[in-house]
């Protein structure tokens, strides 16, 4: 049998190339099928030519480009006709030598393109899905259709929150297998050599403060400008925590918008910035050169290295992406709520507040949580949770508008939960409500006097009426 891996980005194929080390998919033909979903590909560095790839394609007996295979369509949009399909898997069966046999297909996203279209050409294939970040630990976009529902046998994936297993695709009774970390970190560190990665700090130089970056506003979660505020606070937080020595790591595909904010930071505040450039994954430098703290929104390069590597970690900027993220449904919910609430938390003066659930209560406090705001994103998805995600909002004891928002309880019928105050928040709501009591107590002659003068031309239409 041959087995058809798709990777769009070096990271998830070195989650697969783990995958394959740690004996997850046996000894079978290996194909990776790459993938390039930016705007004009043929504008950016593929996949396969990547500094580090050479780690990863060892791994596999064929390395193919599926933007080659459907030129000149854009993989991010095309998929085949259904009066075309039989063709088109006649050519494919060709060009990857599959002897007429099914393959076994694994896909790293459920909804988008490229996996809805391939799922669709091989639609007798064994399914796996794979994931290399937290969004799996949230529930599932849209309902699949049940025949290829039923096909998932798997979920890979790295155990990025111990003990809680991921929420997506467990509908259909998919179980989960977790990579891992000692495979992960082997091919990383190949990774590394390959790519040539060198330390961020000299021989007895104390290690920098890392700073990774998203791209938020690509995403239309932030504007460009508030994402590259986001970046340089982490920066200047990092100085005032201490630091003297950042390295930024942009993501790269907002790296050219954020670069002059986070230098000019890092010059007001008097500290040394390096800047790590290209596709080579950030763990490349958790392997050679660990950094002493690593900030950031919620980067899955955060949960990498709190979880796999044990290097300290801290958010930025996370209330205000809860605040803002729309639609609820949105499927970045999880990810920032995971981080929200079991990473620390970097202050603007450089304090690092602990996080609100340790590691030791993720399966108490994190879990129920997490399946309740995946109800209330997908409650025709998960009916099955509404009872327990409702007692859980009834019992919340947090802020009720972190994490739920009012008008999707209400829209789901179930009762909002009691309004408490954070009691790091209680002196400055004690002081607004002082202040408007002494507000009313002054207005209280005239407020009496037009409510007497309301009530006198309430008696009078009524007796106007008689």
């Amino acid at each position: 049998m041959t087995q058809i891996f798709v990777s769009s980005r070096i990271f998830g194929a070195a989650t697969l190339a783990a995958a394959v080390d740690s004996g997850l998919f046996g000894d079978e033909r290996r194909i990776l099928l790459t993938v390039d979903n930016s705007d004009v590909p043929e504008a950016v560095t593929s996949l396969s030519a990547a500094a580090g790839f050479e780690a990863i394609r060892r791994r596999f007996d064929d390395v193919l480009s599926y933007n080659d295979l459907i030129w000149p369509q854009h993989p991010s949009h095309w998929q085949a006709h259904q009066s075309d399909i039989p063709i088109i898997r006649r050519l494919l069966d060709n060009h990857l030598r599959l002897g007429g046999e099914e393959p076994e297909l694994v896909v790293e996203a459920l909804q988008g393109q490229p996996a809805r279209g391939l799922i669709q050409l091989f639609d007798d294939a064994r399914l796996t899905l794979y994931s290399d970040g937290l969004a799996s630990h949230g529930p599932s976009r849209r309902r699949l259709k049940r025949e290829d529902g039923s096909r998932f046998e798997r979920l890979i994936h790295l155990g990025l929150v111990p003990g809680v297993d991921p929420l997506v695709l467990s509908e259909y009774g998919v179980a989960p297998a977790v990579v891992p970390a000692e495979a992960f970190r082997t091919v990383i560190s190949e990774i590394a050599k390959y790519a040539e990665v060198v330390p961020t700090a000299r021989a007895g130089e104390p290690a920098p403060a890392m700073v990774v970056g998203q791209y938020l506003a690509s995403l239309e979660l932030i504007s460009e400008r508030e994402e590259t505020d986001l970046t340089a606070r982490a920066v200047t937080a990092c100085a005032k925590a201490g630091h003297r020595s950042v390295v930024f790591k942009p993501h790269p595909m907002n790296a050219s918008q954020t670069l002059p904010a986070v230098q000019a930071a890092a010059d007001r505040v008097g500290v040394e910035l390096k800047v790590l450039e290209g596709a080579v994954p950030v763990e490349a430098w958790y392997e050679v050169s660990p950094p002493a703290l690593v900030a950031g929104c919620f980067s899955t390069s955060l949960s990498t290295a709190n979880t796999i590597y044990d290097i300290p970690v801290a958010t930025v900027g996370t209330e205000t992406l809860l605040e803002r993220l729309k639609p609820y449904e949105n499927n970045n919910r999880i990810p920032l709520t995971i981080a929200d609430t079991t990473m620390p938390r970097l202050m603007d003066d450089g304090r690092i507040i602990p996080p609100s659930i340790g590691p030791e209560r993720y399966q108490e406090e994190l879990a129920p949580l997490v399946r309740a705001i995946a109800y209330c994103m997908q409650a025709a998805i998960y009916p099955h949770l509404r009872e327990s995600a409702e007692a859980y909002i009834r019992n919340y004891e947090g802020d009720p508008l972190r994490h739920f928002k009012r008008k999707r309880i209400q829209a789901l019928g179930m009762s909002a939960p009691r309004a408490r105050v954070p009691i790091q928040q209680q002196p400055l709501v004690q002081a607004l409500l002082r202040h408007q009591a002494r507000n009313l107590l002054n207005k209280a002659p005239t407020l009496r006097a037009a409510a007497t003068g309301t009530l006198s031309r309430i008696r009078d239409l009524r007796r106007a009426r008689r």
